[in-house]
């Protein structure tokens, strides 16, 4: 008998018909003669609901108080579809994240897992029960209900797969897979069968939303393997699974496997900062400190012995991050600070990169032939992602996406050598 973890996300919930073909799924797994623990998001929305209620009270909401809050999201999904399932016969029970044993640290908004411990579930488990778990949520040491950032439904089920040892984890949403690029901006975008965990980690980091990037370190780091599907088709999905696997499986090394894009992006720029050492210790210390997580830096050439230091962080810190910065200006004796929130970031990915040359010019020749401007770089080995104007983004993924021949009519993408 197997065990399998079922991930489905809020696009999957989002109303009593779609909980009811979760529902479907989920038993039909369970008849199949597997043990199953499915991880439920939110409705579609609900998130989004809750932070704009959040929005009308305050700017600058207490991060304690917005995890108590943003949590009741996946309370609402994990008791629906407990109801549905017990509905078609077979036991099921819902339990919340501290329920089923998920301990985090006290970083409130995106808090880290440190440990799972799955008594409870193994229990239900043993009694043939379908176990229901609230993906998102956490119990930090304060006692406090945490949340695990956006995403961070994925990472509560790879987690529980790792400590459950599961034979199978499914993460399913409303696209079919990982796709070269978002179909919804490229329609001939391709699935794509078998992925890296190091390309998806840099595809989810660089803006692909199928999966949350801490969700793919974890499946990394115990190795378990994800099949990211739909929940409203029956076709196979993407296998995210490790280099050697996809070497066994005969597949082909991919030059480029993708294009990925993010708009959630702010640029700042604090102007003028004296050419010290230490300058940039200060402020990247303290934005952390203050729970900001920065993408992509960039510091001028002295002049005078000052210069610049440019660097990105996700629209949600942006209040954060005015908050310190403007502190820091006066204190580090610099002339302003100004920040932009149309940009927007592009990324090529693939682990191809590693052995083939030309990738970086020629992602910057399609970009300057289209009169896109470049405004950050920054590179891997598998990836490089560039800052743009949000107004060129949709041109730039079309373009890259052809440019690299990722379309379903073109299979040149593949690395052959």
């Amino acid at each position: 008998m197997a065990l399998v973890v079922m991930k489905f996300g809020g696009s999957s919930v989002a109303d009593a018909d779609k909980i009811k073909l979760v529902a479907d799924r989920v038993v039909e797994k369970k008849k199949a003669g597997n043990k199953v623990v499915v991880v439920v998001s939110a409705p579609g929305g609900t998130t989004d609901d809750l932070l704009a209620m959040s929005q009308n009270i305050t700017s600058n909401p207490p991060d304690r108080e917005l995890d108590i809050l943003l949590a009741t999201g996946e309370m609402i999904s994990i008791s629906l579809l407990s109801m549905a399932i017990n509905f078609m016969g077979q036991k099921a029970i819902s339990l919340t994240g501290p329920q089923a044993g998920i301990i985090a640290d006290t970083s409130y908004t995106k808090a880290r897992i440190k440990k799972v411990n799955p008594k409870k579930i193994k229990a239900m488990l043993a009694k043939d029960t379908i176990v229901v778990v609230a993906g998102f949520q956490a119990l930090n040491a304060k006692g406090d209900v945490t949340t695990l950032g956006r995403g961070g439904s994925d990472l509560t089920a790879v987690a529980l797969a790792a400590q459950l040892h599961a034979d199978f984890c499914e993460i399913y949403s409303d696209v079919e897979g990982v796709f070269t690029t978002d179909p919804r901006v490229v329609k001939d975008a391709r699935k794509i069968e078998y992925i890296s965990y190091d390309e998806m980690l840099e595809l989810a980091a660089a803006g692909a939303q199928v999966l949350q990037s801490r969700s793919v370190e974890v499946a990394k780091k115990f190795g378990v393997e994800i099949h990211s599907r739909s929940t409203f088709s029956q076709n196979p999905g993407t296998i995210i699974t490790s280099k050697e696997n996809i070497r066994r499986k005969k597949m082909e090394a991919l030059l480029v496997s993708g294009i990925a894009f993010d708009k959630n992006q702010v640029k700042f720029t604090i102007i003028d900062l004296p050419d010290l050492p230490g300058i940039a210790a200060k402020i990247f210390s303290k934005l952390a400190k203050a729970g900001v997580n920065v993408d992509m830096i960039i510091q001028s050439a002295a002049i005078n012995k000052k210069n610049d230091i440019s660097f990105t962080v996700s629209k949600q810190d942006l209040k954060k991050t005015q908050i310190e910065l403007d502190k820091l200006a006066q204190e580090l004796k610099a002339s302003q600070v100004i920040y932009d929130e149309h940009v927007s970031k592009i990324s090529v990915v693939g682990i191809g990169m590693k052995s083939n040359v030309g990738v970086a010019g020629k992602m910057f020749e399609i970009l300057h032939k289209k009169g896109i401007n470049i405004e950050m770089i920054s590179t891997s080995e598998i990836k490089i992602s560039c800052i743009i104007d949000e107004r060129d983004l949709t041109t730039a993924v079309e373009e890259l996406h052809k440019g690299f021949g990722l379309s379903k009519k073109n299979r040149s993408f593949y690395d052959k050598a």
